[in-house]
């Protein structure tokens, strides 16, 4: 089976950073898409930021761009989104999910995803 763990959230002031992590197991790592989306109370899932396999290429949402860096390590089976500047505005459920595909960024393409982990950015 596929499973999906995301861990790393938390509390955190504006300002501060977080780094999430995301566990992946049952597929091949190494030959997914990955990407963060986050979701809101009261709002959509919305995607967030996505990398190809090898790591080579990545792609951002204008929310988060310049200030979300997603990463992997391939050898460990792990994505990861390294939160700075953080805003009130961050403050969701965020979600790591798997694709065959990179650069399909609807929720629809993402056959995979984890249980989510809590960010909470407070004033």
């Amino acid at each position: 089976q596929v499973q999906l763990v995301e861990s790393g959230g938390g509390l955190v002031q504006a300002g501060g950073s977080l780094r999430l992590s995301c566990a992946a197991s049952g597929l091949t790592f190494s030959i997914y898409a990955m990407a963060w989306f986050r979701q809101a109370p009261g709002k959509e899932r919305e995607f967030v930021a996505d990398i190809s396999g090898s790591g080579g290429s990545t792609y951002y949402s204008d929310s988060v761009k310049g200030r979300f860096t997603i990463s992997r390590d391939n050898a460990k089976n792990t994505l990861y989104l390294q939160m700075n500047s953080l805003k009130p505005d961050d403050t969701a459920v965020y979600y790591c999910a798997a694709s065959r595909l990179y650069g399909l960024r609807a929720s629809r393409h993402y056959g995979h995803w984890g249980q989510g982990t809590q960010v909470t950015v407070s004033s």
